[in-house]
């Protein structure tokens, strides 16, 4: 406990008016003096008590209890930090910091740790911010200094403020107030490093459109040259190869395949100087949107599906409808006018030729061969589903006669074979057990105490060879039949009737969303994928969902972003679905894999920032700790700094006069707080009386002789 005494004024009347009063004294001592009149001292000492009184000093002693300064230590333990020995040196650092300040008393030593990589904190490396929060209940007349130890990539270096006293820069005042900023370097400014920049690339773009991505490989410092060989995996399986030039930008071309994310993993080989080969690597995420739904139905003739085809498709603003119906085969024989057989003829070539790839679906509803479409036409629509097309076939009796279109080379590629028979009675669709565990019609079944789907009246019986029956009809013969044809994939319904449902007849049934998912499932949507892993985050964690079609016991994979592995068991849900959940907090991409496939999900930015260049560097700091008269240490070249203690008006930092190794000061500010005041008067009201009195008889005695 110290104490601190110093005079105070309490004027008993306001400042103007003792102002007036010691004007009007001060006159009229300056006119005696004039006249030479006796008694102007007197005068002039009785105005000054006078006026004294008035004022009301008083001696103040201030009780006040010492503070310790404080030290903020910052230590930077994000990922870039555990690159060669800079874990290493910054543990070294730290220990030796609080060894050296723990040998001043008067100084309290703060250690703030800055790990990094949470999907809920920013990008990068923030020091500075993770600083601010720890000078929240600081003075900053108590702060004697703050050390960063780190590599030096600090991305929230905060803006220099310009002095008002001179055109130079100076440290934010809020910030440190007094006080230096100290930075000790882990890394090697000598290193040199290869890593892949993502220069450009769009977040979005329409399915099987041409898109294309910029990127840049760099050898820092100053080796750009030679060529570099990136590996680029989609959607995590290898896809090419490509070589581009070292130093300059380099615009890769792709196109998406489907709707959604996909993922595009670049990596580039190492260069002959690495630090590390986390920043040889960038992850694309693109989604996919399709620009609209070009769907051809061909309806072979007129029935009262037709029209249910019409309004399901044109319903959907997505979807660009083109629709033909055979009204008049070509072996019919009348005298009716060629110009009023149909509007337009039909542009069998234009449509299943020169222009047939341009369309996203086919749907034959009811055809059989009728001389329209020849061999050659049906055989381009089967080379088009075996790369890749799809199609729909919905059958009626005519699937069934010898005009069936099982007799053409479309036959090739529909999954089930007319027996001839049509059966025609009453029955309720059922979901069969390999439909209830696929993504087309998993989730229809209504529920046990719900009311049934409506009744069909009419199913073709079929010989099923490859692919899957999802639906089953009379006797639990098939009714919907999915099969894969080389790239493409056919679905086939072997009834006239879904119609009956969107009537509502009999109850109804879900024809919408069914036609919707099948649609989706041709059209080679991912989460309409019968077997396939998918990862999501959300909320911070991790969702694993695999779907497949037979149970499936295998654990899963998680690959963290730390490069650590961990194992997953899935819990069945009953629908094909099997689902894991993992609790995660870092920032960056998790891969999953059950050993046959792959799937990727992302928490916070792909491309972290903090891995963007992991180089040692002082220029990012270098401004700042020189506005707050700091010093920058260079831990793989220097013998680790002297800590001392300065006073406030002197100098932070410097070199041992006899070894020449480098110092770092912290302030001494001798910052308080006032535990108590006492006010003692300094002229008592007695001795002001006899001050006055005494004076003013003085003069009085002077003036009258």
């Amino acid at each position: 406990m110290i104490g601190e005494t110093s005079i105070a004024l309490a004027p008993l009347l306001p400042w103007t008016l003792i102002g007036i009063l010691g004007a009007a004294g001060a006159l009229v001592v300056l006119l005696a003096t004039l006249r030479r009149a006796r008694g102007a001292v007197w005068r002039l000492l009785a105005i000054a008590v006078l006026m004294l009184a008035l004022l009301n000093p008083s001696f103040v002693v201030e009780e006040r209890e010492p503070l310790k300064d404080v030290a903020v230590i910052v230590v930077d333990e994000t990922q870039s930090q555990s690159i060669g020995k800079r874990g290493e040196r910054t543990k070294a650092a730290l220990a030796h910091a609080r060894k050296a300040l723990a040998r001043f008393p008067n100084i309290e030593t703060r250690v703030v740790r800055v790990r990094g990589g949470s999907i809920r904190e920013g990008e990068g490396t923030r020091l500075f911010s993770a600083l601010e929060k720890a000078l929240g209940d600081i003075s900053r007349r108590r702060l004697a200094g703050v050390l960063m130890i780190s590599d030096g990539q600090i991305h929230d270096v905060p803006a220099l403020a310009k002095s008002p006293k001179a055109n130079t820069a100076a440290a934010p005042p809020l910030l440190f107030g007094r006080a230096p900023l100290h930075v000790m370097i882990s890394g090697d400014r000598r290193a040199g490093d290869r890593r892949l920049a993502l220069v450009k690339a769009p977040s979005y773009g329409l399915v099987g459109k041409p898109l294309s991505m910029t990127v840049k490989v760099e050898d820092l410092p100053n080796m750009n040259a030679g060529e570099a060989r990136i590996a680029i995996k989609r959607d995590g399986k290898p896809w090419q190869t490509v070589t581009v030039p070292v130093g300059r930008p380099t615009k890769l071309e792709f196109r998406l395949e489907h709707a959604g994310p996909t993922y595009f993993e670049l990596e580039v080989e190492a260069a002959p100087r690495e630090l590390t080969m986390q920043n040889n690597r960038v992850v694309v995420s693109v989604s996919g949107v399709r620009d609209r739904l070009r769907v051809l139905l061909v309806s072979g003739e007129p029935h009262p599906g037709e029209r249910s085809w019409r309004n399901l498709l044109k319903s959907d603003p997505a979807v660009d409808l083109v629709h033909f119906t055979i009204l008049r085969p070509p072996e019919k024989q009348d005298l009716t006018p060629v110009h009023e057989l149909s509007l337009i003829s039909f542009p069998v070539r234009e449509l299943f030729d020169l222009k047939l790839k341009e369309f996203d679906l086919i749907i034959f509803d009811r055809y059989r061969r009728r001389g329209v479409l020849l061999s050659t036409y049906l055989r381009n629509i089967a080379k088009y589903v075996d790369e890749g097309g799809a199609l729909l076939v919905a059958v009626g009796p005519q699937f069934a006669s010898p005009l069936t279109l099982y007799n053409t080379p479309l036959g090739a590629v529909l999954p089930g074979k007319p027996t001839g028979q049509v059966l025609t009675r009453g029955f309720r669709p059922e979901v069969s057990a390999i439909g209830g565990r696929h993504p087309v019609s998993a989730g229809l079944k209504p529920p046990k105490n719900a009311k049934p789907w409506g009744r069909w009246f009419r199913q073709v019986e079929v010989a099923t060879g490859p692919g899957h029956s999802l639906m089953s009809g009379i006797e639990g013969r098939p009714l919907l039949v999915l099969n894969r044809v080389g790239k493409g994939r056919v679905a086939q319904l072997l009834s006239d009737q879904i119609w009956l449902w969107g009537r509502g007849y009999d109850g109804g049934g879900p024809q919408a969303e069914l036609m919707r998912r099948l649609a989706h499932w041709l059209m080679k949507e991912p989460e309409l994928e019968e077997n396939d892993l998918r990862a999501t985050i959300r909320d911070g964690r991790l969702e694993v969902i695999r779907r497949s079609l037979e149970k499936d016991d295998r654990p899963v994979t998680v690959t963290m972003p730390s490069g650590k592995t961990k194992s997953l068991k899935l819990k069945e849900l009953g629908d094909g679905r099997a689902r894991a959940i993992l609790p995660v907090d870092r920032a960056g991409l998790y891969r999953v894999g059950d050993g046959t496939r792959t799937a990727i999900a992302a928490a916070g930015a792909l491309n972290a920032l903090e891995m963007a260049d992991v180089r040692a560097t002082d220029e990012k700091l270098k401004p700042i700790v020189a506005a707050s008269g700091g010093g920058v240490v260079w831990m793989a070249e220097q013998a680790l700094p002297e800590l001392r203690t300065v006073r406030a008006d002197r100098t932070a930092t410097g070199r041992s006069g006899l070894t020449n190794a480098p110092w770092l000061g912290f302030r001494t500010n001798r910052d308080y707080v006032v535990t108590g005041i006492r006010d003692v008067p300094l002229l008592p009201a007695i001795l002001v009386l006899l001050l006055g009195l005494s004076a003013i008889m003085l003069a009085w005695r002077r003036e009258g002789k």
